[in-house]
């Protein structure tokens, strides 16, 4: 008498195949986008504060700055919603020496980390912490230190988001993140 092995059907071993795929890249988005790897707060030439959601950043770009004695301010204007408090700053104190407020082009990640290699280079700083929300760290992190060679301290802040904005927020930065790779803002610094 021959036992019969039962055989798992493919839809059922291509199910788990994907479970896997989306629970390994959950472990991963976590890791890069939730808790990613930041700088400890050093002195720097300058900080800079990322544009989008200012009200969040900001603060711990000055907290920072006030602590380390970092002399220059740098701020990134967008003119959209989630940036008013930089915005209102760099109309407000326009005179300030010490605040330098640049709007990217184009408006995004990409123009700003061209925009900071540029004013890096114009004032010969060595050294430059830049303050973004934590998940998007890597991907910030990725783009400047494609367009300079100054060294770059990458600083959080932390986003209050529900679960599902962290969801979207993980698939938006692993997409941005792979574009990053795969098409560098800067092909040489």
């Amino acid at each position: 008498m021959s036992v019969k092995t039962a055989s798992v059907p493919v839809a059922l071993r291509v199910s788990a195949v994907i479970l896997a795929g989306v629970l390994l890249w959950l472990i991963t988005a976590f890791q890069f986008f939730y808790s990613p790897p930041q700088a400890i707060p050093q002195r720097t030439d300058a900080i800079v504060v990322l544009g989008g959601l200012s009200s969040e950043r900001l603060p711990v770009a000055e907290d920072l700055r006030k602590k380390l004695d970092i002399p220059v301010l740098v701020v990134s204007t967008t003119g959209l919603a989630g940036n008013i408090e930089g915005d209102t700053l760099c109309r407000a104190d326009s005179d300030d020496p010490d605040l330098m407020c640049f709007r990217p082009t184009p408006l995004n990640t990409r123009g700003e980390a061209k925009a900071l290699s540029e004013l890096i280079a114009q004032n010969g700083w060595e050294s430059v912490t830049v303050v973004t929300s934590e998940y998007h760290l890597i991907r910030a992190g990725t783009l400047i230190r494609q367009c300079t060679s100054a060294e770059i301290h990458m600083v959080g802040s932390q986003p209050d988001l529900s679960a599902g904005a962290w969801l979207d927020r993980f698939v938006v930065e692993t997409g941005g993140l792979i574009d990053a790779w795969v098409d560098p803002e800067c092909r040489s610094t």
